[in-house]
């Protein structure tokens, strides 16, 4: 019997996908449930499993579209795994020697001289290798095109033209997934008023905590340990309570507000950024923060994040630090109207009650859109965050570490 696969539906809202990689070959033989492709839809990369066992007919190509529903392969269910099934030898026949064919000696047409091919003399080689100019770049003036010493003196590289090294390049078409990223980025700088506000963070008083429980945090918690995404998650969660403006997203002539604070948490996939949401992050505790974002990266590491994992979310934290960012102004998540950029921690002087002192910073950068968050709410959500961040104790663990870390 034959089997026609037929793409099945992502997402709601997602009408076709693209078939990124083909895990088979045409004519292999699949197992039921065995991964056959990987395709791309416009919010995440998905794997698609056999529906039956037997053997694969492909038809489709990889980087086609193809619409929700359409077949992309059939599988003989009645066709069997190749075996070492023995084939009787032919008896051999006694090979008879060919007569070797009568040599024939031909005459070479004469070849027009080619300026661009022209050899040079043994003089202007040595002038050319002492300029590092090709002969093949000298249009020769001697007799069938040789390239002569005055060519050669006269010849001049040029400009801003390598003369070697390699000149290659390659044109390889966008994922479906890049592909939406891209128009996300662009329609998120074209339909908002984006603007960004900046402020810094002594890291000192988290280090400081990190430092006495982390250890005994993740010998509590299975491994789980503690990061900087549950404080900033927390500070975040907490900051969005004091001005709920930040927590809200424009829907035409309307505003949306929400009274629960999905965080949407950048993390870096092979196929990309990808934004897992962490659902109701303002119930969670540090340990529950931990283990939602280390689920969601797992999942994002290993190419099996869903569209419901990033569906979602009504504010955006962003970590370039990891990868050395000093200072940046992240892009919004639409429709959110705000995203934190986190970075690096450098160990800055800063002056402490009148002294000069030497503490681990960070740059916080808050993009907000102005349609919706005037300059007052966008500036004192990222000082809420500051003071949080720079208070964890009796901001976010309520002067009761052990039990905010549930010890």
């Amino acid at each position: 019997m034959i089997l026609e696969m037929k793409v099945p539906s992502p997402g709601e809202s997602i009408k076709e996908v693209e078939i990124a990689t083909w895990l088979v070959k045409d004519g292999d033989y699949v197992e039921k449930d065995q991964a056959i492709a990987e395709v791309d839809s416009d919010k995440a990369t998905l794997e698609l499993p056999a529906e039956a066992s037997g053997i694969i007919t492909l038809k489709a190509e990889e980087g086609d579209a193809v619409a929700v529903g359409a077949v992309v392969c059939h599988i003989d269910t009645d066709g069997k795994p190749s075996g070492a099934t023995p084939v009787a030898e032919s008896p051999k026949v006694a090979e008879v020697p060919k007569a070797a064919p009568a040599e024939v000696k031909a005459t070479p047409a004469a070849v027009p001289a080619s300026y661009a091919s022209g050899t040079p003399s043994p003089a202007a080689r040595k002038i050319l290798d002492e300029k590092n100019i090709q002969p093949s770049d000298i249009i020769g003036t001697g007799k069938d095109g040789r390239i002569t010493k005055d060519d050669a003196v006269n010849a001049v590289p040029a400009m801003g033209t390598p003369t070697g090294g390699s000149r290659g390049s390659e044109r390889t078409k966008l994922s479906m997934l890049r592909r939406k990223v891209a128009e996300r980025l662009v329609a998120a700088k074209n339909d908002t008023a984006m603007l960004t506000t900046f402020n810094e963070v002594n890291m000192t008083p988290i280090n400081t905590l990190r430092n006495e429980y982390k250890d005994a945090f993740k010998a509590k918690h299975g491994g789980i340990g503690l990061g900087y995404m549950s404080f900033f998650t927390k500070a975040v969660t907490r900051a969005l309570a004091l001005f709920p403006d930040v927590n809200s997203m424009m829907d035409g002539d309307y505003k949306i507000a929400y009274d629960f604070c999905d965080i949407s948490i950048a993390v870096s996939g092979p196929k990309g950024l990808m934004v897992p949401v962490v659902r109701n992050a303002e119930n969670l505790t540090f340990r529950g923060i931990e283990a939602d974002i280390k689920r969601l990266a797992i999942k994002a590491r290993d190419g099996q994040i869903t569209v419901d994992d990033m569906t979602g979310g009504t504010f955006t934290i962003t970590n370039g630090g990891v990868f050395g960012s000093m200072l940046s102004t992240p892009i919004i998540n639409p429709p959110q109207s705000g995203i934190l950029g986190m970075h690096n921690i450098i160990e800055r002087p800063i002056a402490v009650n009148g002294k000069v002192e030497i503490h681990p910073m960070m740059y916080v950068a808050l993009s907000y859109d102005h349609r919706i968050i005037d300059g007052r709410e966008s500036v004192g959500f990222l000082v809420a965050v500051k003071e949080a961040l720079e208070n964890p104790l009796e901001l976010l663990c309520d002067n009761n570490p052990k039990k905010a870390f549930e010890l």
